[in-house]
């Protein structure tokens, strides 16, 4: 886990990458360097994963060629492509995945994006031909901004490192969206004009000023391969089959030179990765963690506390309280640069800054489940909900939004490649709401403490394999994720059939009072800054005051008013 960044073009200087790599610090410090020739600078700030001698430190490069790599992320089945390069004569120097991904693919090419199992972003770059090739992961677990104009391409691994060298204004149809629909923009988006992402599944080609981007990874023709192979599948096949590919994900993400912890909550996904960890020889010197807040309306305490009574974990409790939510949101605001998800990314980014306290540098976590098992509420019903537990009203508040920016204002419409609505409904939260957001908030947050996050369930064989079994194995008798609540009751069925809790905090509860200065700053902040003209500020006021009266279905509008308002606080 890492933080890449790299200049083409007439502002690539040994200054300006230096600025790059300083404000990702938090990204890798156990080793800051530098690539540079005729307009062409390459920064890397290493974590240091697996092994952890200098020999492995990037940017990367072997005498007997002209291509210069930076990479964030782990090939979690190095080992093995190791072996098999190894096998056909090559010979390595260290025992780096760095190295065994910079050899595959100078003798696969871009073919090697198919042999790799795990999470990356990556950029090489030809000295000789002055082509630079960059790609991302199947569902975008390692982040990839860019911009290109003015004959400079410049990408990162955030956007805070962009903005060191450029100056771009908010990106008004992303924002619009984010307040009337509740869209964190398509998966090349961002909210700033002329910076980007390479979505997840693409890679991309730069040479000369002239920028073409691929889609590598194709979803869709695997999975309609793999629905008809799993159409008589039974019940018990399905199971052993998922468990076995399960457990090989996690011993794979267990590969580390560094101490490896998890979190836990209540619920079914993490809940089966302590069951499993727990079989592992290690188990007992695992730690395991858990926030709660203290309320037991929200906290899944009772839940994990059953599970984790039946094994060997240790379990740390982070507490997060109502009155240091202030100051750590200035932190965190700063950390996720664009909007992010609200007091559950703040409680998150607590437990990781505890176990990074707790020297540990590798943390598994269950995302991922929900989306390729069906475990939303709303995969049952015919709406086009994206948020779980949501009423028949929007939590979105448009009557505050001025009339010019609800005309930028534009409903996502998502592409349907599946002749069912399920699967339709599956397959826009794995590669366009759900999971591309989930995985910036907590990319940030992990990294924040200098930690690198690894989620076993979005391993591709597991979400291929999930996602293409009938729906009977998926929904039964109203409840999502059958299949995997079956597998889990064979550790605990309490947990297992337990249903699934939309809310985590008391994050309504807490803005209508705790934290009203906070809402309170945030409208001021948007009236007297560029923002007021997207808002009437007057009916925000009244929503507010409608709020604290007790007017809190939702605090989603609130959350937004307040992320809002740190774009231009930050800048």
């Amino acid at each position: 886990m890492c933080g890449i960044s790299g200049i083409l073009g007439p502002k690539a200087t040994k200054l300006n990458i230096s600025k790059m790599t300083e404000i990702m610090h938090h990204r890798g410090h156990d080793s800051i360097q530098h690539f540079q020739q005729n307009g062409i600078t390459l920064g890397h700030n290493r974590l240091s994963i697996i092994d952890l001698n200098e020999g492995a430190d990037q940017p990367f490069q072997r005498n007997d060629s002209p291509w210069v790599l930076v990479y964030n992320g782990e090939i979690y089945n190095y080992v093995e492509l190791r072996e098999e390069l190894i096998h056909e004569g090559y010979t390595f120097d260290t025992q780096s995945d760095t190295e065994v991904l910079y050899r595959a693919f100078l003798v696969w090419g871009e073919n090697c994006l198919e042999k790799l199992n795990g999470m990356f972003a990556f950029a090489f770059f030809n000295t000789k031909t002055n082509k630079l090739f960059a790609a991302r992961d199947r569902f975008g677990v390692k982040p990839f901004y860019y911009y290109h104009e003015e004959k400079n391409f410049i990408f990162a691994s955030e956007i805070k490192a962009i903005k060191q060298l450029v100056n771009p204004t908010l990106n008004e149809k992303v924002l619009a969206n984010y307040l009337a629909y509740g869209s964190y923009g398509m998966p090349d988006e961002s909210f700033y004009k002329n910076i980007q992402q390479l979505p997840g599944s693409h890679f991309l080609n730069y040479k000369e000023n002239k920028l073409q981007i691929n889609q590598w990874y194709d979803f869709v023709s695997r999975t309609n391969k793999k629905i008809l192979e799993l159409q008589n599948t039974s019940e018990d096949e399905a199971k052993e089959e998922y468990k076995k590919i399960l457990k090989n994900s996690i011993d794979l993400r267990f590969r580390a030179d560094v101490p490896v912890g998890f979190t836990l909550s209540g619920g079914v996904d993490s809940s089966l990765l302590l069951a499993l960890v727990n079989q592992r020889e290690e188990a007992k010197n695992i730690k395991a963690f858990t926030f709660y807040t203290d309320d037991e309306r929200y906290d899944e305490l009772p839940w994990v506390e059953q599970m984790v009574a039946k094994t060997q974990t240790q379990l740390d409790q982070v507490l997060l309280k109502s009155d240091e939510v202030n100051e750590r949101h200035q932190r965190l605001s700063k950390i996720q640069d664009e909007p992010y998800g609200g007091i559950p990314t703040i409680a998150y980014a607590k437990v990781f800054e505890t176990m990074a306290n707790q020297g540990i540098k590798v943390i598994l976590d269950g995302q991922g489940m929900d989306e390729a098992w069906a475990g939303y509420d709303y995969y049952q019903n015919n709406t086009n909900n994206t948020i779980q537990g949501q009423s028949t009203s929007s939590p979105y508040k448009i009557n505050v939004l001025s009339d010019s920016i609800l005309a930028k204002a534009q409903k996502p419409t998502y592409p349907q490649p599946f002749n069912n609505d399920l699967l339709n409904k599956q397959y826009r939260d794995l590669f366009y709401t759900k999971i591309p957001r989930a995985l910036r908030f907590n990319d940030r947050v992990s990294m924040t403490s200098t930690t690198e996050l690894r989620e076993p369930f979005l391993d591709y064989r597991l979400v291929e394999f999930a996602f293409s079994l009938p729906k009977h194995f998926k929904i039964r008798d109203r409840q999502g994720k059958f299949l995997l609540r079956e597998i889990l009751s064979d550790y605990s069925k309490n947990v297992a059939f337990a249903p699934k809790r939309p809310l985590q905090t008391p994050q309504r509860e807490w803005l209508a009072e705790e934290l009203k200065l906070l809402v309170n700053h945030a409208i001021a902040s948007i009236e007297k800054s560029s923002l007021a003209k997207h808002f009437d500020v007057q009916q925000m006021k009244v929503e507010w005051e409608d709020y604290k009266n007790g007017n809190q279905t939702s605090s989603f509008h609130i959350w937004q008013w307040i992320s809002v308002s740190k774009l231009v606080e930050n800048e």
